[in-house]
């Protein structure tokens, strides 16, 4: 009875290990009002893109054909695997191995800083084009979206390497730094999930 008590209590190797993260909010609660607060912004920019969508139809649809959907498709296996990673890692953590927890979050951070570079092969070749944000207004759209979106993987990244740092130094590593750090990438990857329907795939 003793060790299911201590089990428990750790979290480690308990019969039921989900039950000490049962009716826990994971992270710090400033960075859920974070991702609330940024999701309404993105969740305005989505309801004007549509609205002007609607208003221009077939502008919207023959731009949108000069995208490359095949970069896109890749930028969204990036960053779905770097979610996976973060939350096995996150898992990991939770269950205190740190070295597991270590490799996991390499492995996502790997993932992960491929998007900014396949973004970059994907721009370069558009505005050397002459697909600039001053084209018409999908492309504005468009930049400003993915601009943003770009800003936030950016800050992602950092805040990983952060999550990283935590654990390879503090023993026993912050959980509640790691899910915090876990919660902004998701909402990233959520983000671009939407963009990714709106900007590449909706007919």
């Amino acid at each position: 009875m003793t060790d299911v008590t201590e089990d428990f209590t750790t979290g480690v190797g308990n019969s039921r290990p989900d039950a000490d993260t049962r009716g826990h909010v994971p992270g710090d609660s400033s960075m859920w009002f974070f991702v609330v607060g940024d999701l309404i912004i993105f969740g305005v920019y989505f309801v004007v893109y549509m609205y002007f969508r609607g208003q221009n139809h077939e502008l919207f649809l023959h731009s949108q054909a000069r995208l490359s959907l095949d970069v896109g498709a890749v930028n969204t296996v990036m960053l779905l695997s770097s979610s996976l990673f973060v939350a096995l890692g996150t898992v990991a953590a939770r269950a205190g191995n740190s070295a597991e927890a270590l490799r996991r979050f390499w492995t996502a951070l790997a993932f992960g800083a491929a998007f900014p570079l396949l973004k970059m092969f994907e721009w370069i070749p558009e505005i050397s084009a002459g697909l600039t944000p001053g084209t018409n207004l999908f492309f504005m759209f468009y930049y400003v979206m993915t601009g943003m979106h770009l800003c936030h993987v950016a800050l992602g990244l950092v805040i990983m390497c952060f999550v990283i740092r935590n654990l390879k130094t503090s023993q026993p590593p912050k959980i509640s730094f790691v899910e915090t750090g876990a919660t902004y990438w998701h909402m990233v990857d959520v983000l671009w999930l939407v963009l990714f329907a709106l900007l590449y795939l909706m007919r």
